[in-house]
């Protein structure tokens, strides 16, 4: 960045020397034709050495420009790139809770829109700023050596400039804040009716749907053009300014040359073109303004979520080895932005290489369990033990590395079956994959697609069933080869039969890890070594299958219904 705003020093001072040498020309040309025209041999010698210093001084001031180009918006590019990746390391970083509370097409907004003024400040904004500063020193420098006074006629017009900026600088970052901020709205619903298309459709809003986005598109465009307004008083106010410093340059300079002030004439051709020269850069002036204060708004949205720091942190950086014994200690947990209690008083354990099935109504706590064990959020009281230790205080990284959570709602990436199923272990081989999918009871439908592995779903495995993706999670998980394995409900959109073919061939790998089975299928869970009925977070029934068929209770009158 220093030395691209030297090279740019450079290059205006290069292009500054053309006034001065036409300017120089003129007066040869003068000097020559007010003569009786014998030297015609030292007029051409100076006409000849003159031009060759304006063709030199535009070559070298055209090949500083672009190695200025070169080096100031490359920067300006490998700054966007590391802003990128910074936010959205961050992003990775901060806790589910963050998620729960921000759009996600807010937060896409961010790290696109907001990055890209950015990179506009420390790119062109910069190149132009000392474009015109440097102009305006080196100009004013030759300007002032040249004709003092007529350069003092020349600058009146610049407080009145100053003021300008200063104002509809004001009246910009005002206007740039609001339009940014709405951008990132317009954004998060634009995300939302496209992830959920088929909802709109199914339900025949699509027209409610457009004319919502309308009003928000139409509001946009309102608070667009109120910005587009104030940004577009800069270029005439520019080109006022300006014109009023040519018809000082040709009026005073004129005078000053008929009374003797000035006594060469190409002094006053030199003067025109100083001040055009300057035209471009000031009539600039009002779009780097613009950009520094489009910057300074989206980065200080940027900054809110750089400067958050996550509610779960990894606490150390030694390696854990999880063996898998899991004790819950009187843990109390409260979803921090609902306020919603979902745990209360919650005390069990289980031993490396058990199964505990966990069962109970909608909105009981089950899945806040699981989440708690991987810590995707931590308690507001009592542990949660791993192997004994308090996972708040083990490598976060190793924790989660070693536990494979099939959750309620299965997440597939817009990309092949394969790359979906080998997301769990990336080393996985292709064998390995099609033992898991095997596993899953899921081979014998990939292998009917077309492509068969290689075949691509559609944003979030759009083109898959309910069950589909479930079983692909699950096979996911298998390939994983966890020591802990978390299965949250995650076969609730099969049928029976599939059911019992995956829970069979599940047996002998659950049976070598330590598994909690949530579900609200008595055929899912009968099987486990031991059963938490589960009630406002706090277990109210626990024992084996056949114990807790024959006590009165939630488990008892589940299995009547689903066994009449």
């Amino acid at each position: 960045m220093l030395f691209g705003i030297l090279i740019t020093i450079v290059a205006k001072i290069f292009s500054l020397f053309t006034p001065k040498l036409i300017g120089n020309l003129v007066d040869v040309i003068s000097n020559y034709m007010s003569s009786d025209r014998s030297e015609v041999t030292q007029f051409k010698a100076d006409l000849t050495q003159n031009i060759a210093l304006l063709v030199a001084a535009a070559l070298l001031a055209g090949i500083f420009t672009f190695f200025m180009r070169q080096t100031i918006i490359n920067v300006s590019r490998y700054i966007e790139y590391d802003l990128k990746n910074e936010i959205y390391a961050q992003y990775q970083k901060l806790s589910l809770s963050f998620y729960k509370t921000n759009r996600t097409g807010d937060l896409m907004s961010r790290i696109s829109e907001d990055v890209s003024k950015v990179r506009m400040y420390v790119g062109p904004a910069i190149m132009y700023t000392m474009n015109m500063v440097t102009l305006f020193i080196v100009a004013f420098i030759n300007m002032y050596n040249k004709a003092p006074s007529l350069t003092l006629y020349i600058i009146i017009p610049l407080p009145l400039l100053s003021a300008s900026i200063y104002y509809l600088s004001k009246m910009i970052h005002i206007r740039s804040t609001e339009v940014q901020q709405y951008l990132s709205t317009l954004s998060a619903y634009t995300q939302e009716a496209f992830s959920g298309i088929a909802i709109l459709k199914s339900y025949a809003i699509e027209s409610l749907s457009n004319e919502e986005f309308q009003s928000l598109a139409n509001t946009q465009r309102d608070k667009q053009i109120n910005l587009t307004k104030v940004q577009a008083l800069f270029f005439p106010l520019m080109l006022l300014l300006i014109g009023c410093s040519n018809i000082l340059v040709l009026y005073v300079g004129g005078k000053q040359y008929m009374n003797g002030t000035i006594t060469e004439f190409g002094t006053i051709v030199e003067f025109l073109i100083y001040v055009n020269m300057l035209t471009w850069p000031v009539a600039t002036l009002g779009w780097v303004t613009s950009i520094v204060q489009q910057a300074e708004a989206s980065q200080q949205r940027i900054n809110d979520f750089l400067l958050v720091e996550p509610s779960v942190q990894n606490p150390i950086n030694e390696s854990f080895q999880i063996k898998g014994q899991i004790r819950f200690d009187k843990v109390h947990f409260t979803y921090p932005d609902t306020k919603i209690k979902a745990i209360n008083n919650l005390s069990f354990s289980i031993d490396a290489g058990e199964t505990l099935a966990i069962i109970g109504k909608t909105g009981s706590g089950k899945s806040s369990i699981l989440d708690l064990i991987t810590r995707l959020y931590d308690p507001d009281s009592g542990t949660v033990y791993i192997d004994e230790q308090d996972v708040s205080k083990v490598n976060l990284s190793d924790l989660r590395s070693q536990i494979g959570y099939v959750t309620q709602e299965a997440f597939l990436f817009s990309d092949s079956i394969r790359n979906n199923i080998r997301f769990g272990r990336l080393s996985a081989s292709d064998n390995d994959i099609i033992e898991a999918a095997k596993i899953a009871d899921l081979h014998n439908n990939i292998s009917s697609f077309a492509k068969g592995y290689d075949t691509l779903l559609g944003e979030r495995g759009v083109t898959l069933s309910g069950g589909q993706k479930q079983r692909m999670s699950i096979a996911r998980s298998v390939v994983k080869n966890p020591t802990i394995l978390l299965l949250d409900d995650c076969l609730s959109a099969v049928d029976t039969k599939t059911e019992e073919r995956i829970l069979k061939r599940l047996k002998p790998i659950i049976q070598a890890k330590t598994t909690i089975i949530v579900s609200h299928r008595i055929s899912s869970i009968k099987n486990a070594d031991h059963i938490l009925v589960v009630e406002d977070g706090t277990v109210v029934q626990s024992g084996k299958h056949k114990d807790l068929v024959n006590s009165k209770g939630y488990y008892q009158l589940i299995y009547m219904e689903q066994h009449p």
